[in-house]
């Protein structure tokens, strides 16, 4: 099969398209024939090096779209051929600390096309119980432009940040897979929905996608620029992935009781806190990954049903992942980028 691969870390320029052997479904998988995948920052981070066991030659591409393609044994009820999404998350239970004990293996939560090998390539191995099957209308670039990203702001706003109706939402790096899929659960969910994002251009895209106040980031300090935006009341609850460079700012935006979470630290790790801003407004921080399998089939209904659409800036073939990838690490994307495998 043809496939995009990298056999060592560094830029872009490690990404080639290699033939490798079709990969065998084992006990309880299924063989996916990839028809569109869409590239994450989580692409990004695993070619440049990561701790993470990733599998060398490595093939990345965590949100998969095609047709079931072969069963492997003691998987029953899944015909060849069906129209199917894959659930990223596998073995997400591990979240819930359900130990089997010390002296039996405890399964560890991964992610396809990080700990496993994805779907940048003609076909692709994950567990039958990981497919959700995609109705007629929704097509593969949809399907694969919405997984990762919109089960990640799901559990992040409303799982983990509780977020309700009426309530004041913050979302930074707007142009963002995550933050694009962010905004529309937001306002889906009754919010008013602030967006935090640079350029006219993507200042229009994120009111499109249903955000009342777009404050562009080019245009002043953004602290001074999320006081104006936002008013004496603040915001109710901030969706964060840049970290770093922007937290003290975040942290000033959440009015009273206000939470902060974050799924990410584009911008480094090492995010200052100032203790008595969380004190004395009793503000609470919060972490949040990718969400569970009911939470990904939830959000994906919402997909199907058409009140969420993925943001698609555009479709490149398999052949054009290197450049796929030098376009999302210079910021050249708005929402998803996604790569055609297969008719």
């Amino acid at each position: 099969m043809r496939a995009a691969i990298y056999s060592e870390y560094g830029g872009p320029e490690v990404i080639r398209i290699a033939e490798l052997p079709d990969p065998e479904p084992g006990p309880g998988e299924i063989r996916v024939r990839v028809a569109c995948t869409s590239l994450n920052h989580l692409d990004l981070w695993l070619r440049r090096g990561t701790p993470a066991p990733t599998p060398m030659p490595h093939v990345g591409g965590a949100d998969i779209a095609g047709v079931v393609d072969r069963v492997g044994p003691g998987v029953h009820g899944v015909r060849a051929g069906t129209r199917v999404a894959v659930d990223p998350s596998i073995d997400w239970e591990w979240y819930r600390v359900r130990a089997s004990g010390n002296a039996l293996p405890n399964p560890r939560f991964r992610v396809v096309g990080e700990h496993t090998q994805g779907g940048l390539a003609e076909y692709a191995v994950v567990p039958a119980a990981n497919l959700l099957e995609l109705p007629g209308h929704v097509s593969m670039e949809q399907a694969a432009a919405a997984g990762l990203v919109y089960v990640t702001a799901w559990r992040a706003l409303v799982t983990r940040g509780r977020l309700r109706p009426g309530e004041r939402v913050l979302v930074t790096g707007g142009s963002g897979g995550v933050a694009t899929a962010g905004v529309q659960i937001a306002a889906a969910t009754g919010a008013t929905v602030f967006a935090v994002t640079s350029g006219s251009e993507n200042v229009a895209r994120l009111a499109e996608l249903g955000a009342d106040v777009v404050v562009d980031r080019e245009e002043g300090a953004l602290g001074s620029l999320l006081r104006e935006a936002t008013g004496a009341r603040r915001v109710d609850l901030v969706l964060d992935s840049v970290g770093e460079a922007i937290w003290t700012d975040l942290i000033k935006a959440l009015g009273v009781g206000g939470r902060l979470v974050t799924y990410g630290a584009t911008t480094g790790p090492q995010a200052p806190l100032d203790l008595r801003h969380v004190f004395w407004k009793q503000l609470s921080v919060i972490g949040s990954t990718t969400g569970s399998p009911g939470e990904y089939r939830e959000v994906m209904e919402m997909v199907f049903s058409g009140r969420l659409a993925p943001a698609v800036d555009r479709v490149l073939p398999l052949e054009r992942t290197a450049e796929a990838h030098r376009l999302l690490e210079a910021g050249e994307i708005f929402g998803k980028l996604v790569i055609r495998v297969a008719d």
